[in-house]
């Protein structure tokens, strides 16, 4: 036998072995193909059932919501009879939100004495030395800041002093020219922006209205502003968007959380009926947390 004859047969059985690697792939690719485009039609059937059912929850959800709108004007009906609410708009708060809320108050049998809407500039890191020197100038005759650095208390207490009073007369503040000369000045200085005059008195409560951005600096500021202006009137409730920082700062903080109500989801109508609610509850000396995020809308009824 010849080198050639070795040659050829070696290429020959190399020539085999392709050829049954190629068939044997071409059978398994089959196979692993067909199972493969069955598995894609299966997925593609629940990606369709799943969009379905999707679909059909928006529906519900949007339906419930158009219902719960509807009932909101009796839901609330006398809840807040003769209270006094002031309004505040933290930074970015949706004004569709204020509006809502405060028509609510209004159906409630509530009024709301004043609204005064926050800027950047109030719970702005490097604005905050400029606001702890220009608040006690402008704090009312009679009113005292607590003894405190802390910009979101002083910024809260001061707005308090202007906004809110306790009916039984303690730290009852005027409403006359030192309060629209304050909140002029407060305005002047890029601090915060009024529509309108607060009214011939001081509200009970407090509404603070928050956005749904987070930034954790701003966000508890804003929180203790809410905080400290509780503490001065009868009340305050929190209410925020999804995703609210200053809502997380103050369910996070044990001293805020215990005497601050707190609303997330403000922009569906089951949450802006829930914070009419705490706004009632905190009129009774009760707290509490609400909305989605909370798992309930509702207060519990008072014990006894």
């Amino acid at each position: 036998m010849s080198l050639r004859y070795h040659v050829v047969s070696i290429a020959a059985v190399l020539l085999a072995l392709a050829l049954g690697v190629v068939l044997g792939a071409s059978a398994l690719s089959g196979r692993v193909l067909g199972a493969l485009t069955s598995d894609r039609d299966q997925l593609a059937g629940e990606v369709v059932a799943m969009r379905g059912e999707r679909d059909a929850a928006g529906a519900q959800l949007l339906a419930t919501e158009r219902l719960v709108a509807a009932g909101a004007p009796s839901t609330v009906a006398g809840l807040l009879p003769g209270r006094g609410v002031a309004v505040v708009a933290g930074p970015g708060a949706d004004p569709a939100d204020v509006d809502a809320v405060s028509e609510l108050v209004t159906r409630a049998g509530g009024r709301v004495t004043g609204q005064v809407a926050l800027t950047d500039a109030a719970v702005a890191p490097d604005r905050a030395e400029a606001l702890r020197a220009l608040v006690p100038r402008l704090l009312p005759a009679g009113a005292q800041l607590p003894t405190t650095t802390d910009t979101g208390t002083l910024t809260g207490s001061l707005l308090g002093s202007l906004l809110v009073a306790r009916p039984s007369g303690v730290g009852e503040q005027t409403t006359g020219p030192e309060v629209a000369t304050a909140l002029r000045a407060l305005s002047d200085a890029g601090y915060v922006r009024t529509s309108d005059a607060p009214g011939a008195a001081p509200g009970e409560l407090a509404l603070v209205v928050a956005g749904a951005g987070a930034d954790p600096a701003r966000d508890t500021v804003l929180a203790r502003i809410a905080g400290e202006m509780d503490r001065v009137g009868a009340g305050a409730v929190l209410a925020g968007r999804t995703g609210s920082g200053a809502v997380t700062a103050v369910r996070a903080d044990p001293a805020l959380r215990s005497g601050l109500s707190t609303v997330d989801a403000l922009q569906g109508p089951a949450s802006r009926v829930a914070t009419v609610l705490a706004l009632r509850e905190q009129a009774d000396g009760r707290a509490g947390v609400y909305g989605p995020a909370a798992g309930t809308f509702t207060p519990q009824p008072a014990a006894g």
